[in-house]
């Protein structure tokens, strides 16, 4: 099983890691492997009942050494978990995981929850092989949510809360939930069913550290901030002035309406009743690293009969000063990093979503117009420069992808151009909403989709290989998928001047290759490579990142006396109309595109070519119809066949049954496995 207790995490024998004492950033602390002996003795959580509170203080100190040390090779989340180091000890000696089952929401926080449950090899975290940077199934029975979308957590606790009842099982849940979490819908929805049983056991851990990446906003936050300043009316309405000051124009009255108005002064002072009101049992704010008194907070909850929530005030990145000092997100994903100075190791050059970020900065600055949205993401998705200099014209919704949705159809109805930055795969959230709410009212919305395609380190959820398929079905939306950072700004640029419809643009994760420059072009597509001869073999469709891709695949097979035209469509949603008569003078039609073969941008050309009444062969090349292990990018498209090498020999296959002739071109290579990215070969007429 990779990433069980094993030395490869220990490999920094006699190294120092500079960490700072909580409260004084002057006073640093250094801790050796020689005197980290504590760890290395934890195989599980039993292990932590027969340590002391001072040798519990000293575990914790281990960890943190351990996170900077091993993060810092591989990258992760090293923030976020640095911040949970206490609580995480605390829940492991108060309830008896895998019986209590104890959910993190995202999970991306869960590595201290690793190393407590026997993984403690964390030399390729996020590599093929090693240790999910989210929690696994398959790499412990501690673990049991693996999906990292935010927000699911309450609901997935309140249906096991259930079926203990049911069952009549004395185990526990526990939800562990970020303050950032909170503020996606999908909590409260969860909330409101919790409450409804008085009765049923459940422990809600509130992991309050103002952030999600950033900083967190909206109403929720406001409430959870007055949590912490209770200690006085004068504190509490000085602390709440400042919080407002630095909040969205929202925050306020529904600051007012939820707290003050309702609940008259006693609970304007100390708002708990917000929880309360729902039928929640409130604890806290507990100080969340305080091991005993968290666990003093989570034994209580844990003898109450019904659904508790324990409110745990964190600090992201707390023991490393670089993460302190960084603003931005304190450390919320590194690459790999000098764990002294927190510093990148190398820089991969300008990647797409820079590219995509400097151009909204453009944009902004010639038209009034263009506002932006981001969910709880905005460095992530690029937009931390256009919010830098048109502050007004940014709104952060939190996790609320489908608000988001919603309230950019409102923009657009209300005479702006909203673009709407989000993760490929977090748009699944916000699907109905870009149906029935921005394409049937015909709305101008682009929605600009960041880590398309196969991502490969985040794993299954975090690969965004599902949205050139689910919005096919979309009536009038556009979707364009740029092949380098010139298109990404032609595109952009193009994509905001539709006012009657949505708009997608969508590209890769990382860095950005060079230009791929087009030789021709035919109606509105960009031919990429000719095929020096009247009657080619090949039309190849090449879709988006991949087209350095294609036209290897062209020239392999170019070797092999096959003639190949590559092209790429630009906008992918509709079918170019001079698609249909380009391939009706090839002898097959391939497509090649990051993203899933089903119902993908293959799918839609062979309908169109059987439309069109144009008989010709078309071979589909994508993302099988599977969840993708993590590994890096190309150790995925190597396991999926989606290299040129692959397809170049499927291609020449295909065509040697044209010719009548037997597959002797490029077997060399090896054989296909079945569930790989190629589909056989689908005729374009019904």
């Amino acid at each position: 099983m990779p990433g069980t207790n094993g030395g490869a995490g220990h490999s920094h024998a006699g190294r120092n890691i500079r960490l700072v004492e909580p409260g004084n950033s002057s006073k640093q602390l250094y801790c050796k492997e020689a005197r980290v002996p504590l760890l290395t003795r934890i195989r599980g959580p039993r292990d932590l009942d027969r340590l002391s509170l001072e040798e519990l203080d000293q575990l914790a100190e281990e960890i943190r050494t351990f996170l900077v040390d091993a993060v810092s090779k591989t990258g992760g989340h090293l923030g976020p978990n640095l911040g949970v180091v206490e609580l995480t000890i605390a829940l492991h000696r108060v309830f008896e995981s895998p019986k209590d089952k104890v959910l993190w929401d995202t999970g991306h926080q869960s590595y201290v929850h690793k190393l407590l449950t026997g993984r403690q090899d964390f030399s390729r975290l996020k590599m093929k092989g090693g240790l999910s940077g989210y929690p696994s199934q398959a790499e412990s029975e501690h673990d049991v949510i693996e999906n990292s979308h935010a927000s699911t957590v309450l609901g997935w606790a309140d249906g096991l809360a259930k079926a203990n009842q049911l069952l009549k099982r004395d185990s526990h849940v526990v939800a562990v939930i970020g303050d950032g979490a909170l503020t996606g819908g999908m909590a409260w929805e969860a909330l409101n069913n919790i409450a409804e049983a008085k009765d049923r056991p459940l422990v809600i851990v509130v992991n309050d550290n103002e952030r999600s990446y950033a900083p967190t906003i909206g109403g929720l936050a406001n409430h959870l901030a007055t949590l912490r300043t209770t200690d006085g009316y004068e504190r509490f309405l000085a602390r709440t002035k400042e919080i407002l000051d630095r909040t969205p124009v929202v925050g306020k009255p529904l600051y007012e309406t939820l707290h003050g108005a309702k609940k008259g002064l006693k609970d304007f002072i100390a708002p708990q009743g917000m929880f309360e009101d729902l039928g929640l049992k409130y604890v806290g704010p507990i100080d969340g690293h305080d091991i005993e008194a968290l666990e003093s907070a989570l034994a209580r909850a844990k003898r109450f009969g019904g659904p508790v929530i324990v409110h745990c005030l964190t600090e992201k990145g707390r023991g490393y000063q670089p993460a302190l000092q960084d603003e931005a997100d304190r450390f919320h994903a590194v690459g790999k990093i000098h764990p002294d100075t927190g510093l990148p190791i190398a820089s991969s050059g300008a990647d797409w979503t820079s590219v995509f970020g400097d151009e909204m900065v453009k944009l902004g600055e010639e038209r009034e117009d263009v506002v932006a949205i981001t969910a709880a993401m905005l460095q992530p998705v690029g937009l931390d420069r256009f919010a830098k200099r048109f502050p007004e014209r940014v709104y952060d919704v939190g996790i609320a992808e489908q608000h988001g949705a919603v309230s950019a159809a409102g923009l657009a109805t209300g005479g702006l151009h909203p673009v709407f930055a989000v993760y490929a795969t977090f748009l699944n959230r916000a699907f109905d909403q870009v149906l029935m709410d921005v394409a049937l009212h015909k709305c101008g919305v682009t929605f600009v989709l960041d880590r398309a395609g196969v991502t490969g380190t985040d794993g299954a959820s975090h690969n965004g290989m599902w949205d050139m398929s689910i919005l096919q079905v979309v009536p009038g939306l556009r979707l364009a998928a740029p092949r380098d950072a010139d298109q990404v700004r032609a595109q952009l640029r193009e994509a905001v001047e539709v006012e009657d419809a949505p708009t997608v643009v969508r590209f890769s994760k990382g860095a950005v290759g060079p230009a791929v420059p087009a030789v021709g072009r035919v109606g509105g597509m960009d031919v990429l490579r000719e095929p020096g001869t009247d009657r080619p073999d090949v039309l190849l469709v090449s879709v988006g990142a991949l087209a350095p891709m294609c036209l290897e695949i062209a020239a392999l097979l170019d070797q092999q006396g096959i003639s190949t035209t590559v092209v790429d469509p630009r906008w992918v949603k509709p079918v170019d109309e001079t698609l249909a008569p380009l391939a009706e003078r090839h002898r097959v039609v391939v497509t090649v595109e990051d993203n899933s073969r089903v119902g993908g941008v293959g799918s839609a050309i062979a309908q169109t070519l059987r439309d069109a009444g144009v008989d010709v062969p078309l071979r589909d090349f994508g993302i099988p119809p599977r969840f993708l292990d993590h590994a890096s990018r190309a150790e995925v498209l190597t396991e999926i066949g989606l290299t040129a090498p692959d397809i170049a020999r499927q291609v020449t296959g295909l065509v040697s049954k044209l010719d009548g002739l037997p597959h002797s071109r490029l077997r060399s290579s090896g054989g296909t496995p079945t569930d790989r990215a190629a589909a056989e070969v689908e005729p374009a007429r019904d």
